[in-house]
């Protein structure tokens, strides 16, 4: 099999689990808290690392921002071996006293994008696996870490996230909107696949805190640190998958 066009690697480059980030910076985030890590390859917003942690050998790619680059980075992996998914990323909470700092892991979905919609109907969930999804949770208790889990938005249009979108979302009980999630739940469950995400609160859309407004001195203790604890949370799910 020739290499992928976009992440550059073939059959044999990667493990059976991936890590997948959006930031390629978070990739050597995550790499750091490994035991050993090895670049393979670099191109685009994609970035992918071979590591292990405590003795379980994975994967870390970059998906870049948004479904479409996310979905290229998972056909890709899926092509040359990977079966199991966790996206590590960050999230704007859309109910109130979820605060940053917080994380929460996704049980699912609203396909509030378009790449979704060129795999299957709307109507179709895009929900984790309940392995991944449970060993996220568990993971998270081994870590003495409290998460928020319930259903996510995935959203297109960063700028375009209206007053009235962000009260539909919170009426319905979605607790946080971010950009990935959707498709990756979605193409991994139409290929038999594994898929979760854990991702961390970086604002509060109903209170008013947008992401990027907090300067770091002002952050509550626990928001700090926050994407490290969620890596350590994805790193000790790996171990049990």
């Amino acid at each position: 099999m020739a290499k992928q066009p976009h992440l550059l690697v073939e059959e044999g480059d990667v493990h059976d689990i991936a890590l997948i980030p959006g930031d390629p910076g978070r990739v050597d985030r995550i790499a750091g808290q490994c035991d050993s890590s090895e670049v393979i390859a670099e191109n685009r917003e994609y970035k992918v690392v071979n590591a292990t942690f405590e003795g379980r050998d994975l994967t870390i790619c970059s998906t870049g921002i948004g479904c479409p680059s996310a979905a290229i980075a998972v056909e890709e992996l899926a092509a040359v071996g990977v079966e199991t998914f966790i996206r590590v990323g960050t999230t704007g909470a859309l109910q109130e006293g979820i605060e940053i700092g917080d994380m929460i892991v996704a049980t699912g979905a609203a396909k509030n994008e378009g790449t979704s919609r060129r795999y299957e109907a709307v109507e179709y969930p895009a929900v984790p696996d309940y392995d991944v999804l449970s060993g996220l949770v568990d993971a998270a208790e081994a870590n003495d870490e409290d998460v928020h889990v319930g259903p996510i938005a995935s959203d297109d249009a960063f700028y375009a996230e209206t007053d009235a979108y962000v009260e539909d979302w919170e009426a319905a009980g979605l607790l946080s909107v971010e950009m990935e999630a959707a498709a990756v739940f979605s193409i991994t469950r139409r290929k038999g696949l594994r898929a979760g995400a854990i991702c961390t609160v970086d604002g509060n859309l109903v209170e008013g805190t947008q992401k990027g407004e907090t300067e770091d001195d002002e952050l509550p203790e626990k928001a700090k640190n926050n994407v490290e604890r969620a890596i350590r949370i994805a790193l000790t799910a790996t171990t049990e998958l």
